[in-house]
Formats: structure tokens, sequence, C-alpha cells
């Protein structure tokens, strides 16, 4: 008892020092965000970088953006193999201990992003931080410190140079101090193991035996866990595991088409959900209010924004603009520097600003994970809230999905559906034609080219039964809390190969 209040008064001291540093930054975030700015050029002048695009000029943004040019990571790519090969003073000043492998949601092949000393300590284990400090602010009465928190993590290796390479969550989990770990399942070893299928096992012996209070990782792993630990304890619902759990933590992926089936497996009016905008790339974004979905960005973890409207960046425009120029409801190409290295680096998101003070944003979709090629322009907020009003409509509810093109002639062609449900409706082509008339609804583009289907006829939808989403994760080494299903595709290759497995 005496030990229990002795840590709840630490951990709310720390709580309440970082709630007054968030509300100093949402007072002044452009004198923040030019603080980080020229700390960033600071640093980044001891760099083969900075030195090649003469960072010693640069004293304001606009030079910034006059000298050095926006990068994709086919860009970086010959300064991070440079790194990676133990090299120092590349992208960034010293050597670059960590690399966080992320595969891109269109491409098989992995993106290594480097994480150094200053990103791993002063983003993202400061966004983790600052997560927990909202959550506490916001209900200062919960006892989320008097168990533990179950976290999912990936796995990692060293290559030749002594550098570790893999999932950021590994990387987190193997640095975290002791004081963290004692705190949380399962132990480290099993944490980072490569093996999904003995991971979830024995995660899920460990943690049933454990007070959890609190949950971290992708939705889509942390079902398939939740569902073996009922099988493993015959139990009706995760409250009856655990009946102290109050929170999830989640990020990486719209949670909105997950959390009927959160509600289902946890049903508790208590059950808190929140939602961090981090990426390998970086910590960007927080929730920040109970009762809305918007995140306020941090903008005080050594990152810069840029942003480019969406319109301009399909055209080839790369002009960006910084946080004094953005407008509400308004998608704009995430551009980020960083700590880590990445300089006017096109992360790939899209954003949407909801409120500008403070800021906060929607992420509204990926700049290559959209569908546009009858011109119907769908981004993932379009089908995610489509196919959640169908569901809500029909009472049924997903697990996952994906949707790519059928080509049907030089023309015309249509959307063909693979949908996991968890809950099928009962009629399949009302399903169909609700969701038709749900993405007419949500997208002028979309209900143009479906006019009298001369562009794009109705959505063929097909059933998956069989596990064939987790077996093409597991089939292209996609096993692990980075890594999920595609949802939105401009060609065949994904659809196919997990097609001819069904």
């Amino acid at each position: 008892m005496i030990h229990s209040l002795i840590k709840n008064k630490i951990i709310s001291s720390v709580i309440k020092r970082r709630i007054e540093n968030i509300r100093h930054t949402i007072k002044s975030p452009h004198k923040t965000q030019e603080k980080v700015f020229r700390n960033l050029i600071k640093k980044g002048r001891q760099s083969v970088f900075g030195k090649k695009y003469k960072f010693n000029n640069i004293t304001s943004y606009q030079d910034f953006t006059e000298s050095v040019p926006i990068n994709t990571y086919e860009d970086l790519y010959p300064y991070i193999k440079r790194i990676m090969c133990g090299e120092m003073n590349i992208l960034w000043p010293g050597k670059t201990k960590w690399f966080a492998k992320s595969s891109g949601t269109t491409n098989s092949d992995s993106k290594y992003i480097p994480i150094t000393q200053e990103a791993l300590y002063k983003c993202h284990y400061k966004g983790g931080k600052d997560m927990l400090s909202l959550y506490a602010n916001n209900f200062p009465t919960r006892n989320l410190y008097n168990g533990k928190g179950l976290m999912l993590g990936g796995s990692f290796k060293y290559n030749k140079y002594n550098i570790q390479e893999g999932d950021l969550s590994a990387i987190l989990i193997n640095k975290f101090p002791f004081w963290v770990n004692m705190h949380r399942v399962p132990d480290k070893k099993t944490a980072t193991m490569s093996d999904w299928e003995i991971k979830l096992e024995k995660i899920a012996n460990q943690a049933i035996k454990e007070n959890i209070t609190n949950l971290t990782g992708v939705p889509s792993w942390m079902l398939i866990l939740l569902q073996r630990v009922l099988s493993k304890t015959n139990k009706k619902n995760i409250l009856e595991v655990w009946p102290n759990l109050e929170l999830y933590m989640h990020g990486g992926i719209n949670f909105t088409p997950y959390k009927e089936r959160f509600q289902e497996l946890i049903p508790s009016e208590k059950m808190n959900y929140l939602e961090g905008y981090n990426a390998s790339e970086g910590f960007f974004a927080i929730q920040d209010k109970h009762m809305s979905s918007d995140m306020m960005l941090m903008l005080d973890y050594g990152v810069f924004f840029e942003f480019i409207k969406i319109e301009k960046y399909r055209k080839g425009e790369m002009r960006t603009i910084n946080l004094s120029d953005v407008e509400l409801n308004k998608d704009y190409v995430v551009v980020i520097s960083t700590n880590s290295g990445l300089w006017r680096y096109i992360i790939g998101d899209v954003i949407r600003f909801t409120s500008i003070s403070p800021f906060r944003v929607n992420i509204t979709g990926r700049t290559k994970n959209y569908i546009n090629v009858f011109g119907e322009e769908l981004m993932i907020h379009n089908t995610d809230n489509a196919i959640i009003n169908t569901c809500k409509k029909l009472n049924c509810s997903i697990k996952d999905y994906t949707v790519a093109p059928v080509f049907i002639n030089n023309q015309s062609g249509r959307h063909q559906w693979l949908i996991e449900f968890n809950n099928a409706p009962q009629n399949m082509s009302l399903f169909a034609k609700l969701l038709d008339d749900n993405l007419k609804f949500l997208n002028s583009d979309y209900k143009a080219k479906r006019e009298k289907s001369l562009v794009i006829s109705k959505p063929e939808i097909i059933s998956i039964k069989n596990n064939e989403f987790y077996n093409w994760l597991s089939k292209n080494n996609r096993t692990g809390g980075q890594f999920k299903i595609p949802r939105l595709n401009n060609d065949r290759a994904i659809i196919n190969d997990i097609l001819s497995s069904k």
C-alpha cells in the first residue's frame, strides 16, 4: 500500500510538470516550432547532409526551402545505407545505433528509418509519456498505475556493424529503463521474439496471471491476442480476466472499424481508447480530448512540420507551407525534418486540420494508399467511413478489408472488396448496395464515375473466411505490430496473391 502511494505520488508530480509544458506549447506554437527548427539546423550543420546543403548559410525558413530539396525515402537511401554500414555524422551528428524497419503499404520492400539517441528519448519516449500524462489529466481518479500494462511489440536483430534493425516497438521495449519493464508484460525476451505464433502463446500465458490495467498495440494484432486469452481462460469477455482494465492505447491504423469488436470483448463504459499518431519516423500527435478523435500536434518533440496541399502534390508541385499558413478542413501531405536526420521528408500521410488553436488533426489517407484508377480518388477515410456506416445499418462487423480495381476494358471496371467479417451480413447483395450508396454520399468523384455504371460498375464483395489475410501477412514476413493489410490498391498484385491461396 505504501509502495503504491509513493509510486502514484511520483507519477502525479511528473505528469503535472509535463501538462504545464504542453499548455505552454499550445499558447506559443509558432515560437515552439521556430525553436525546434533552429535546433535542428544547428545540429544538422555537423552532418554530411548539412554540409552538402550549406546549413551554415540557413538563417530562416525561406533559406531552408530554397536550399534543401523535398526528399522521399529513395532520395535519402544513399545516406541511410552509409549509416547502416557504421558511418558517423551522415544525416545527423554522431553514430546512429537503431533502425526501425517499416514496410510500405503498397510495396513489399522494407524501409529502414534511422532512430538517433535524441529521437528515441526526446520524441518516441516523450510521446509515450505524454499519452499517459494527458490520460491522467483527463481522468485523475483512475488507477492505471496500480496494475501492469500489456504491450505488443515486434522483433529486432543486429546487423554485422552491431546496429539494431527491427520493429520500432521492439527497439523501444529493448531500451526501456528497468522500472518501466517492471510494470508491463510480457518480459523483454518474449516481447521481442520473431515467431508470432509462439510469441502470442507466451504473452497470453504471462498476461492472464497479471492485473492488467492497460493495453498497447496495433488493433488487428491486439484482437488476435485477446481472442487467444479468452480461449485459454474459457471466459466470455476480457473483463472477466482483467476486471481493472481501463485503457487501450493504439495508433498506426484507423481504429474506428475495430472499435465495435473491442467493445464486444471489453463491455465496459469505463473503458477508454486513446490514439497516438506515431510512426517509425516520429511521434507526431496525441488524442488529447476524451470525447473527440482529433489529435493534437506535439510541437516540441524535435520534429519540424511542413505541409503540401494534396491537390498541388498530385500535380507534382512541391511547394510547402509551415504551420502559420495552414487552413481548416484542407487535406495536406505531411513533410517532416527530424532529430533523426530526416530532412524535408515526405512521410506519406495525408492529414486534415480540425483546429488551429491548438493544432489538431485527423489522418485522412496516404499519398500512395488510395484508389484513383478510374478518376474516383477514393481515400481511406472514405472507404473506412462507408464500411462503418454500412455495418451499422445491417448490424454486422468487420475484422479487416482490402480493395483493388477490376479492369473490364480500357475505360471501365469495378472495385473488388475482400472483407473478413466478424459478423457477416445476412444479405451480401444488400451490403454491397448500401456500401456503394455510402461511397457515393462521401465522395463526389466516385459518385460521378458510378453514374449509370459507365465508368465504374457496382462493387464486388468477396467474403474472407479462412484467415487468408493473416496467412498472407505470414507468407510475406509481415507478422508483427508494424504490419497491416494494405487497404487500398491501384493494381491487383496484392489482392491476386491473397485470392490465390483462398
